[in-house]
């Protein structure tokens, strides 16, 4: 088989795995978010280990096949959430231009910064999300609608929950705002490990163009980052579509340095007796208590960084 033939057949295995995988992530059950997430690691793999050709099939093949198990709009949602990002990750991860061109060791490759494919997944995800809420109408009135069967599942099972209107109204004001800024955090935190995991896999089959990225020294948002999160501050504090904007686009971001501000723990920790501890107790206290999440925040938000990967050296440009 030919090199494009290749290309067109993982595509298509791709396309009806992300499909299926979709798909049946839209039966509740206990799996349901696990499939979901896992939907875009077909997309990645077929795009990091053999073409942007290939993964813009998988994309029209998942597209079409959940169009028909279900419906067109299903199929458009998953596109800009899910499958479409993923492509476009997978094909800026394999972007490399000679490390000469910008003053580098001749003969060495230098890749597309992590920083920046961080915040392309960042970018995705907003994008992605604010389309999806523009499309259903996402506002009062739905979370009205979702708080009261929320509510009701409740009373199903515990029929002594009787909630006061004022209560009742409080909830429906924090799920309002709530929502689009904790969905946006978990999608950039599953494309993500999605990334990582797939940039494994198709390191271990020998396909990988990209060399290995030192995440802990690397992992960091750009400057343009700490711009974007103070947008989407100023934004939340708007009302109407604003201010649901904001908040995305502060759920999304915050959860980029977040994120960052983890990777600088394990990097400050190296080395370190009692490393496996500290991060133990970090993770396991932002999980119970949440609040040191803010620490993480601010940790990768005071340490932004644009890093580059060369092939046959070491990473090591900040911005």
């Amino acid at each position: 088989m030919t090199q494009q033939s290749t290309s067109l057949l993982v595509g298509l295995l791709a396309g009806v795995s992300a499909a299926l995988l979709l798909v049946s992530a839209g039966t509740p059950t206990s799996l349901s978010f696990v499939l979901f997430a896992a939907a875009a690691l077909p997309i990645l793999i077929a795009g990091l280990g053999w073409s942007n050709l290939s993964s813009i099939v998988a994309v029209g093949t998942a597209i079409a096949v959940i169009a028909v198990a279900t419906t067109p709009q299903a199929a458009l949602v998953s596109a800009v959430t899910t499958l479409a990002p993923a492509a476009w990750i997978a094909h800026l991860s394999n972007l490399g231009r000679p490390a000469d061109e910008i003053g580098g060791p001749e003969g060495a490759v230098i890749w597309y910064p992590l920083s920046d494919i961080f915040i392309n997944i960042v970018g995705c995800v907003c994008v992605g999300l604010v389309a999806v809420g523009l499309a259903m109408g996402y506002g009062a009135e739905f979370v009205d609608q979702l708080v009261d069967l929320f509510v009701a599942a409740i009373k199903d099972s515990n029929a002594d929950y009787a909630p006061t209107p004022e209560s009742l109204a409080e909830m429906k004001q924090f799920f309002l705002y709530a929502l689009p800024a904790i969905q946006a955090a978990m999608w950039v935190m599953i494309l993500l490990a999605g990334w990582y995991v797939a940039t494994a896999v198709v390191r271990m089959s020998g396909r990988l163009k990209r060399p290995k990225d030192d995440l802990p020294s690397q992992l960091r948002m750009p400057r343009a980052g700490a711009i974007a999160l103070g947008f989407g501050v100023v934004m939340s504090f708007l009302q109407g579509g604003i201010g649901l904007i904001g908040w995305t686009i502060s759920g999304a971001v915050g959860a980029g340095f977040m994120v960052a501000g983890f990777a600088i723990a394990h990097h400050r920790t190296r080395g370190k007796p009692a490393r496996g501890l500290l991060l133990w107790t970090a993770y396991l206290s932002s999980v119970i208590f949440t609040l040191p999440l803010a620490f993480f925040l601010l940790l990768g938000l005071f340490d932004t960084a644009r890093t580059l990967t060369v092939t046959g050296s070491g990473p090591r440009s900040k911005t």
